[in-house]
């Protein structure tokens, strides 16, 4: 869900002009952008966002002015032609349903969450256009579910819901040759990253470009981070005084995975320093250790694929 999308919505109507918010809410076949994508128009016709790429977007902003004027819900269905779906780069067509409606009085209170860094979700009536905002704690299951996807979908008592999750993160502990791999993966699955490693040397720039880098010592850095449980923590440096620290902040924090670099053997000689340390082994058995999904991983790149599956599995709830 885009909040720029709102955002611009919410400034036009704090301009005075009348506006409404277009959310795609199921296709079929072929569709340029995916279920949850919205469009937000003015009473002048002046819009952003898209529902379409262009296939139906005159057409939605004709009847998000009607909107506007009525302040009813409506629940459109498109049939996107070959050929239309051509000239916007797909190779077939396919059908697209769209409720349009008046800006919900509720988005400024999913802006406020996401000022906040607060995960919210927002569930509309499609016959009523009644809405309910809810977060994580609140949530009833179907809702949370689509929070845990990180998915806007319809739900089965003819609602829809808008998800408004904060970024997930991923805080990597380690600037080795696994990190290099694992960097580039995780950024292109959405997640954004931080490189934790007080050696200057192998947190650079050059060897991470463009990537949020932190050379404070890991308990000082991950502190740093405010944890939440949109947070994963990986430990990947084989060295107990840097890897140690981090756990130590990690297994008191709301992070939805930790997980740790090295062997059964390495793993039991952890649990015996965390043990001693005072730790639970309630709290011990949140390290995923040996970290990864257990592919037979040899690489650093294989090791890189085995961990971002491994978290994108614990974060859908795929597993534990």
């Amino acid at each position: 869900m885009s909040i720029e999308v709102l955002k611009t919505a919410r400034d036009w109507r704090r301009e005075g002009r009348g506006v409404a918010i277009a959310t795609v809410s199921s296709t079929w076949g072929s569709a340029p952008f995916p279920v949850g994508s919205q469009l937000a128009a003015d009473d002048k016709g002046n819009f952003v966002g898209s529902v379409s790429g262009g296939c139906i977007e005159g057409a939605v902003i004709g009847e998000a002015r009607q909107a506007i004027k009525d302040g009813k819900i409506r629940n459109l269905e498109f049939s996107v032609s070959d050929d239309q779906a051509w000239e916007v780069g797909l190779a077939c067509g396919g059908t697209i349903r769209v409720f349009v409606e008046p800006i919900p009085n509720e988005i400024d209170r999913v802006l406020e969450a996401a000022d906040r860094k607060q995960s919210v979700a927002l569930t509309t009536d499609l016959h009523s256009g009644a809405h309910t905002l809810y977060d994580t704690a609140s949530a009833p299951e179907p809702v949370r579910g689509a929070m845990r996807d990180d998915r806007s979908q319809p739900l089965e008592d003819g609602a829809f819901v808008r998800v408004f999750n904060t970024p997930r993160r991923i805080a990597i502990v380690g600037a080795v040759h696994i990190a290099q791999e694992l960097v580039p993966m995780a950024t292109r699955a959405g997640f954004d990253v931080t490189v934790i490693d007080p050696r200057e040397a192998f947190a650079s720039p050059e060897r991470f470009p463009g990537v949020k880098l932190s050379t404070d010592w890991p308990d000082k850095a991950m502190r740093a981070l405010e944890i939440d449980p949109r947070t994963a923590i990986v430990t990947l440096t084989h060295d107990p005084k840097l890897d140690d620290p981090a756990l130590d902040v990690a297994l008191a924090s709301d992070a939805f995975y930790v997980g740790a670099l090295g062997s059964k053997r390495t793993q039991a000689k952890r649990v015996t320093r965390l043990t001693e340390a005072g730790f639970t082994q309630d709290q011990i058995g949140r390290i995923h250790g040996p970290i990864g999904l257990d592919i037979r991983a040899q690489s650093p790149a294989e090791i890189a694929v085995s961990i971002l599956a491994q978290i994108i599995a614990v974060q859908r709830g795929a597993m534990t």
